[in-house]
């Protein structure tokens, strides 16, 4: 059976946009006083909260306040570098902001949120997904949550996996393991490099399973401070899986990073610059690979939509989807995406601000993010994605998803690349205990910067 994919991408927009309320602005609204001269602005990052909702949040909010929502875009490579530079300023800084789930611990250990510990259960308590709240929150205070969330599942090609013999359903992360390195070595359909399961060298967002699954962490806070941990006996067996796989399963590139993996399912494919320009003309790879839930868009048969435009077109008969198992009956802990959202602590609205974000956590905007594909912050509405296989996987998925560590630093190791750094060294390493040592003293150095 074929099933035609609609793209979730918006049409392009500007990277300001300003929407007022259709009724007339109400005088006073919940946050009291006449609010018609008054303007919050929102950022959000890329194009993930599509135009209806940006729509929705802005006629809600004049309705509720009467004051006007203005929504920036931020570019996720900017956003680091605006943060940093708006949001001290009272007179620049955006009263409410989308941040990277990643980035959030950095921003709300040096002060830059308000603290909303005081809405927490008002806006969705313990419903709200637990570890995106840890991010957002320090010594037991709230300042950033979750605004919605991605998870990764593995997508994989049935007729390769049929082709060399393997249970398309393996019971745990160990048989998970053997079928593919068991496919690059049957190699079925005789194809160059051709890889059981493609993981870059440097993936280390998809590559973390191995360590979470085992046990391991990236690091543990002890004793008042945060202590990388590679070497645990848990993560070193994470590390001599991902070797393995690494030197008997993928024939991913080294330096290869996790863009665009999901290419090298289909039969043929093209990279593309920023201008659409053609850079790389690819061609079917491997049997197996792991990303984002959004990737299943971009797999498929090449086909056209109505208006001339190429498009995949998801055919069951060839493609499938596999929550990556652990060995505990439970799904393997995966790396999750998505974003936080909090007040500026410097807003000169800050009961607007608390106006937006109860309209942000309402039963109705939540409900709206999961029919767009954008798993809700508060898990009781996971029901809106949808119960096809890709909304079923994702939410499976995130049952057992982590994050990196909850560091003040942790934005600084990203920048510096350090886990890229590290996975790219797993393959040659001829003493793994050393390689996960010597990363350690670099995280050591800045997880506990402010």
């Amino acid at each position: 059976m074929k099933r035609k994919l609609v793209g979730l991408a918006a049409a392009a927009m500007a990277s300001t946009l300003v929407l007022a309320g259709c009724s007339p602005a109400s005088s006073g609204g919940d946050s009291g006083g006449d609010n018609s001269d008054k303007t919050l602005t929102m950022w959000v990052i890329g194009g993930d909260t599509p135009p209806e909702l940006r729509e929705y949040l802005a006629t809600e909010f004049n309705e509720k306040t009467g004051a006007e929502l203005k929504i920036q875009e931020q570019g996720w490579g900017d956003i680091i570098t605006n943060l940093t530079t708006k949001l001290p300023d009272a007179k620049n800084t955006p009263d409410v902001t989308e941040i990277g789930n990643t980035q959030s611990p950095a921003f709300t250990n040096a002060g830059a949120f308000l603290d909303i510990s005081d809405m927490y259960e008002e806006l969705g308590g313990d419903d709200l997904l637990a570890s995106f709240v840890e991010v957002g929150a320090v010594e037991g205070k709230n300042y950033t949550l979750p605004y919605y969330f991605g998870s990764r599942y593995t997508f994989l090609r049935k007729d390769v996996w049929e082709a060399a013999g393997q249970n398309m359903n393996p019971a745990s992360l160990d048989e998970f393991n053997a079928s593919v390195k068991a496919i690059a070595e049957a190699n079925p359909k005789g194809i160059d490099n051709f890889s059981g399961f493609f993981l870059g060298g440097q993936d280390w967002r998809d590559g973390i399973s191995w360590i979470f699954a085992n046990g391991g962490e990236i690091a543990e806070f002890k004793d008042g401070k945060w202590v990388a941990t590679l070497d645990s006996p848990e993560s070193l067996k994470g590390l001599e899986q991902l070797q393995d796989l690494y030197q008997n399963a993928s024939f991913a590139p080294n330096d290869m990073k996790d863009a665009n993996q999901y290419q090298y399912l289909n039969d043929s494919d093209q990279v593309k610059d920023e201008d659409g320009n053609v850079t790389e003309d690819l061609s079917l790879a491997a049997a197996t690979i792991m990303a984002p839930g959004w990737a299943h868009w971009s797999i498929g048969d090449l086909t056209t939509n109505d208006d001339g435009d190429p498009v995949r077109e998801w055919n069951d008969a060839t493609f499938g989807t596999l929550v990556l198992p652990g060995n505990d009956g439970k799904p393997a802990p995966v790396f999750a995406g998505g974003s936080n959202i909090g007040i500026s602590a410097k807003t000169e609205n800050p009961e607007l601000a608390k106006e937006l974000m109860r309209i942000i956590f309402s039963e109705e905007y939540q409900t709206m993010l999961g029919e767009k594909g954008l798993g809700p912050a508060n898990e009781k509405y996971a029901g809106s994605l949808g119960d096809d296989q890709f909304a079923e996987a994702l939410i499976e998925s995130a049952s057992n998803s982590k994050l990196t560590p909850a560091a003040p630093g942790w934005a600084a190791i990203e920048s510096k690349n350090i886990m890229e750094e590290f996975f790219s060294k797993i393959r040659d390493a001829k003493d793994l205990t050393q390689l996960a040592k010597d990363t350690n003293a670099e995280l050591d150095a800045l997880l506990n910067q402010k």
